[in-house]
């Protein structure tokens, strides 16, 4: 564009063209990366996905067995970057001399870069120049479509991540309701009624990407035609347990399952754990159980630092933590994310074996993960399924199995409550889950061998209610922090709700409505059971939607407010 005398000579357009095509191509290829990624995450790779990678310690073998895996949109963004080569290559530049360079340079090369200058900021602000415009963002793509879940089409992943590039998102947000109306909207302090005179150990499973579709015992009341469950352990322990088929998770990613489950603290547009305050004191399931003299321990397979799940746990200050390098067998690595299930549910059996009630335990599992891969003794010994994904859902339903058939025989196991959720969903199958808010659908599950806790309830419910329900039922009688409710709370201090994010916009959903929230205001009310928010009723605004709004804005205020006042703990 710059109007250099010089523009048309060979070696100034050889230096354009691999300028040109060194930075585009990175830019072409992130959208190839999408190609992949977005079923799993459902929204526009930005540069928060860093935080996902950066702790790894194998990242080229990870980029490797991708390549392997996706083979065909590598040789689709090969193919179509040698054609995008080819067809500038056709265009020919005849070299020119300029006599005159200052006539050249005020001359229509200088008003073409004024031209151009002025149409590139009307654009970068939205389309024109007036005061009242900002540069456009992610939410802007909302305009040109009908149904909020099309705007990924409209963007394209470079802009995502350029828009998101060095930005913190963590920014208090004033939406003039006062402290006294948070209090009595958001009851950010809970206080329950104990619901044990003991201190029973907690067992608490976190499966990696085991979305609510896949267990049988969620979906007897889902009317879905030709259902089929993959988990027949997972199904018959639920028959002595409190199940919750209307659970859903507080985020989108691995880490931000972490912060929900454990801390009671949801993520947004970032994980919480990747923000610039996430390394403050925090309240949280983990530092109320120390104080009651608990032992608490967090096991994941994959090697030390992977997810970035130690150094959050070492914020959540965990007495010990159990990773790859403390199993120690190198023969049981799956080749990619960490340990098999199995013999890693076994390791941690033995030692919670060693350690003396009460305890607190944590587990991450890892074996239900892309590549969907199972240990090679056990192929075929499970369905295979519509999806790849329902194979490994099988194996990790058989360690379940078999750790419980080991553990009941030891003397901790009568005196201890399990909870079973997961950090978000995976491939799906059946029509049902492909609706928007069935995304985020996990289960939740608890279970004790002496069947205090059994039954079905169909409210609402989301990961970051796991935390008080726990301290509820282990009979904590201290106030504490908490966006998130006490399931089993038969005063219902908190009316059931469900507040996530689907990377651009929040979602609150609370009695007869869904509230879809874009930061400002609300832009789309849905009825309660439109899970595919296929008619917005905002035309129709009622008392109802005015207070879910409401709503919303409380949570979203007392949110940012205590990350960043650092009132956490």
């Amino acid at each position: 564009m710059f109007p250099l005398w010089i523009n048309t000579k060979p070696y100034y357009q050889k230096l354009l063209f691999y300028v040109y095509f060194f930075f585009n191509l990175i830019g072409y290829a992130t959208n190839f990366i999408d190609f992949g990624y977005y079923k799993f995450i459902y929204n526009r790779t930005t540069i928060s996905e860093w935080a996902v990678v950066k702790n790894e310690q194998n990242i080229w073998q990870m980029f490797l067995r991708f390549a392997v895996s996706y083979w065909h949109i590598f040789i689709l963004f090969i193919v179509l970057s040698f054609f995008w080569v080819y067809l500038y290559k056709k265009i020919k530049f005849n070299p020119s001399s300029f006599k005159k360079h200052i006539a050249f340079y005020i001359s229509s090369s200088f008003v073409s870069l004024l031209l151009m200058i002025t149409v590139m900021v009307a654009g970068m602000r939205g389309g024109d120049l007036k005061k009242s415009t900002r540069p456009i963002n992610l939410v802007d793509a909302n305009r040109y479509v009908k149904k909020i879940q099309h705007a990924d089409v409209i963007l394209n992943t470079p802009f995502a991540i350029i828009r998101t590039f060095g930005k913190n998102n963590f920014k208090k947000l004033n939406y003039g309701i006062s402290k006294q109306d948070v209090n009595a909207l958001v009851q950010p302090i809970k206080l329950y009624a104990p619901k044990n005179d003991s201190t029973p150990n907690i067992v608490l499973f976190i499966t990696e990407s085991y979305g609510r579709e896949y267990i049988g015992a969620f979906n007897k009341h889902k009317n879905i035609p030709n259902y089929q469950s993959f988990t027949p352990f997972l199904d018959s322990l639920a028959n002595h347990s409190l199940v919750f088929p209307n659970a859903f998770a507080n985020g989108r990613k691995s880490i931000h399952g972490m912060s929900s489950v454990l801390a009671g603290i949801p993520s947004f547009m970032d994980a919480y754990t990747s923000s610039p305050y996430a390394k403050q004191p925090v309240e949280s399931l983990v530092s109320t159980l120390n104080a009651m003299g608990y032992d608490t321990s967090f096991f994941h397979g994959a090697p030390n630092g992977s997810m970035g799940f130690l150094g959050f746990s070492n914020i959540l200050e965990f007495d010990h933590y159990y990773g790859k390098t403390e199993f120690n067998d190198d023969t049981q690595f799956d080749g990619s994310w960490g340990i098999w299930d199995e013999p890693f549910f076994q390791f941690m059996k033995t030692t919670l074996d060693k350690k003396e009630a009460p305890f607190m335990a944590t587990l991450f599992s890892v074996t239900s993960h892309e590549p969907y891969v199972i240990p090679e003794e056990f192929k075929g010994k499970f369905p295979e399924g519509y999806v790849p994904m329902h194979k490994c859902v099988g194996y990790t339903d058989f360690a379940f199995q078999q750790f419980f058939e080991a553990a009941k025989k030891e003397p901790w196991f009568e005196n201890t409550i399990f909870v079973f959720t997961a950090d978000h969903c995976n491939q799906v199958h059946y029509d049902e889950y492909k609706k928007d808010i069935n995304r985020y659908a996990v289960p939740i599950m608890f279970y004790d061998p002496k069947e205090k806790y059994v039954g079905e309830n169909m409210d609402l419910a989301q990961q970051i209610d796991i935390y008080p329900t726990i301290l509820q039922m282990i009979g904590y009688d201290k106030p504490f922090r908490s966006w998130g409710r006490s399931l089993i709370d038969e005063t219902q201090q908190t009316a059931p709700f469900v507040m996530n994010h689907d990377g651009v916009f929040y979602r609150y959903t609370k009695g007869n409505y869904i509230c879809i929230f874009d930061g400002e205001k609300a832009i789309g009310f849905y009825d309660i059971d439109d899970l595919s928010l296929s008619q917005n009723l905002i035309a129709n605004k009622n008392q109802d939607m005015i207070q879910l709004e409401k709503n919303c804005k409380a949570f979203i205020q007392d949110y940012f407010e205590k990350i960043i006042d650092k009132k956490l703990k």
